[in-house]
């Protein structure tokens, strides 16, 4: 069967980010247009940092799945001002692309935030499309907790994201705090599904009987993710004498800082941007996973890096305050530890860990509950039950 170019599209996927440069979220989103394509008439609109056609023909991927790449002028490394011109960008890109393939469906993200599920929004009450909005995090609110928005475009932009919102058909989040903070923020009517983001893959990562005392960390190092603190600490407890070690993957505009300093001390490993599978051994070779995020976001977002940590078989350590979600999210689960957000508290905690205070073996128990929800088919199935498509003839 061929894709036709022509007529209305039953499905379309709205994420500028996509497999396989985001092997999560960019993998699950292809697996379910895959899935949807063999009853349906599926389309993706996305940004192309690798050369997409080349690279699904190459792994047999995309069957009968049509799609709108459109050119990729940032990531995650590029400053503020350029994501947002990109981000401009796409929108446009996003209202050309849903012009020519005019789907009866429009499945929409929060990458980029705001604008072009606003642009999608619009879209679907001018053609009478479904719209379903899923909130990966939730704008202007997040990025506002690292860089203060113009109290104006501030106000602009939440009015935007409300009213998208309440005119969603179906809405989708990834924790009840999220859910919660939707629901006041909006006050609309449509349903709210809560859905946590699948794992990356651990099948093919070896099991061995020894990890390494220490603590990995995979994912973006951003904005949100307190990196100035940990670095700080981390140097700190070595310069004290410290023995862990410390192993780092993922880009963003801290991964220079990570650079350096994994170049002045030996315990600091750092891969740079990796494959899913070379992050799923990262994280698995360790005994412990940081996950550091700054308090006031986590009512606007939640870490993606902590369901592959819960695969990783890996203790937590959690850098935040005790009341934020994903502290709940780690004692409540007896995945790890917290240490509040301050580098003394930091430094005592990597002591404590190494001396054997805080004994890893505590937070490695059985995860099999929960690592079922984490599951990439599990994502599937609940995206594909919420998703409301009809058969077609």
């Amino acid at each position: 069967m061929t894709v036709s170019h022509s007529g209305r599209r039953d499905f379309v996927v709205i994420n500028r980010s996509f497999w396989p440069v985001y092997p999560v979220i960019g993998e699950a989103l292809l697996r379910l247009s895959e899935d949807l394509a063999a009853n349906h008439r599926v389309a993706v609109i996305m940004q192309d940092h690798v050369g997409i056609r080349a690279k699904l023909a190459a792994e047999n991927r995309g069957k009968n799945v049509e799609f709108f790449p459109g050119k990729a002028w940032s990531d995650s490394a590029s400053g503020i001002l350029v994501r947002a011109l990109d981000a401009l960008y796409f929108m446009f890109w996003v209202a050309c692309s849903l012009l020519r393939s005019r789907p009866r469906t429009v499945y929409v993200s929060t990458d980029p935030p705001v604008i072009a599920p606003f642009v999608a929004m619009i879209y679907a009450k001018l053609f009478r499309a479904r719209l379903v909005y899923h909130l990966q995090d939730i704008h202007p609110e997040a990025a506002n907790v690292v860089m203060k928005v113009n109290p104006v475009l501030f106000r602009l932009l939440r009015w935007m994201d409300v009213l998208t919102m309440r005119k969603a058909d179906v809405i989708i989040t990834i924790t009840d705090e999220m859910a919660a903070e939707i629901r006041r923020r909006s006050d609309t009517a449509r349903p709210i599904h809560v859905v946590s983001n699948p794992a990356v893959s651990f099948e093919h990562v070896s099991q061995h009987a020894e990890k390494i005392k220490g603590f990995s960390f995979c994912g973006n190092l951003g904005r949100l993710q307190r990196i100035p603190l940990l670095l700080d600490a981390i140097t700190r407890y070595l310069d004290g004498g410290g023995r862990m070690k410390f192993g780092f993957a993922g880009g963003g505009i801290h991964a220079p800082a990570i650079a350096e300093l994994a170049n002045r001390y030996d315990a600091v490993d750092y891969l740079g941007q990796v494959s899913a599978a070379r992050a799923a051994e990262l994280i698995y070779d360790y005994q412990w996973a940081l996950l550091p995020i700054e308090d006031e976001v986590t009512r606007y977002a939640f870490p993606s890096k902590s369901s592959s940590y819960v695969f990783s078989d890996a203790a937590v350590l959690a850098i935040c305050s005790g009341t934020t979600s994903v502290a709940q999210w780690t004692v409540g689960n007896r995945l790890g530890v917290v240490s509040d957000p301050d580098v003394e508290a930091l430094i005592s905690t990597f002591f404590k860990i190494e001396s054997g205070d805080i004994d890893v073996s505590d937070y490695v128990g059985d995860r099999s509950e929960l690592k079922a929800q984490l599951k990439f088919d599990h994502f599937l199935d609940r995206l594909q039950a919420i998703v409301p498509l009809q058969e077609t003839s």
